[in-house]
């Protein structure tokens, strides 16, 4: 040790180990102080989830951010899918690059003001991949959650990534009153059969799901207009049934949902009155009023949770 410069001992000194623990732990806290007072400004927080990937998840999540607006009401739109991010191109976001402020990150807003959040938007080149492991993903959903200036909000709808993985379970550790979950499959067994994997999740987590949307449900061909069930029919609801959770509807394919969704055009916006249309809507008012029915007993349930971990002297 006599070698070793004076000035890089007391340097040594001060950066112990048990040093930068506590400074990790001290900044641990004050992001989940930021994330707490970020989410009490969001009435209704929902996460859009599904068994396996393929079902048509994000585009169920952005026409639903929209329908929701339709209805009145400020909304965010996060994207927690961090290897696959598509949101940003769905919901017809042109720009990149939030700005920081003192406050916080300021998320881009896309068409009626419909605030959104993706990885997506950080990327200097658009088709450079994420290879994040576990810990890295779940730090950066945190950021998302408490250092973006998400403001007063009805609704937070958080697309989620495929599966039951570890943006899902980030997601539900760090918002302990999600208001709740809602699923979407096709029509086909193997798709039902990884929803209800889903379902069991959110149960574990103690998770109200709002519901199973069944999406992919006929196609609706252009030339008679009629509906074809190419990949079956019912499964969503019978998975809901068995399951005991809501059955929220069926949404046939329409190519022009594809169509707008490659233009970042919002079909619920655009085509109202079609087949598919009317049937989200009614999809999103039964979403919008299990919601309202959900997020005071989460409140509740999120008092009891934190209320039981330390006990502290008042003056």
């Amino acid at each position: 040790m006599s070698d070793i410069p004076p000035d890089l001992k007391e340097k040594a000194k001060k950066d112990k180990p048990s040093n930068r623990i506590a400074q990790q732990y001290k900044e641990q806290l004050e992001r989940q102080k930021r994330l707490r007072e970020r989410m009490k400004n969001i009435k209704y927080k929902i996460a859009v989830m599904s068994g396996k990937g393929g079902v048509g998840k994000s585009t169920v999540a952005v026409n639903l951010a929209y329908a929701l607006i339709k209805k009145g009401y400020k909304v965010g739109l996060l994207d927690a899918d961090l290897h696959g991010p598509d949101v940003p191109l769905m919901a017809g976001v042109k720009e990149k690059f939030p700005y920081s402020t003192p406050h916080g990150i300021l998320p881009i807003e896309g068409p009626l003001g419909l605030k959104v959040m993706s990885i997506q938007l950080l990327l200097e080149d658009d088709n450079a991949p994420i290879i994040w492991m576990g810990p890295l993903k779940a730090k950066a959903i945190e950021q998302f959650l408490a250092d973006v200036v998400w403001g007063e909000l009805d609704y937070l709808i958080i697309d989620m990534p495929p599966g039951t993985g570890d943006e899902a379970i980030t997601i539900a550790r760090q918002i302990p009153d999600l208001t709740g979950i809602v699923i979407v499959v096709t029509p086909q067994e193997v798709a039902v059969f990884d929803a209800k994997k889903a379902v069991n999740m959110a149960k574990t987590l103690n998770i109200p799901v709002i519901g199973i949307i069944e999406n992919m449900s006929g196609f609706i061909c252009p030339g008679d207009n009629k509906i074809y069930y190419i990949f079956g029919k019912g499964g969503g609801e019978k998975a809901a049934n068995e399951l005991n959770v809501p059955f929220l509807g069926a949404l046939p394919l329409d190519l022009r949902v594809r169509e707008m969704a490659d233009e970042g055009k919002p079909f619920i916006l655009l085509y109202p009155e079609s087949e598919v249309g009317q049937r989200f809507m009614e999809i999103v008012n039964k979403i919008d009023e299990e919601a309202k029915k959900l997020a005071p007993l989460r409140k509740t349930e999120e008092k009891k949770q934190s209320g039981g971990l330390f006990k502290v002297k008042k003056d």
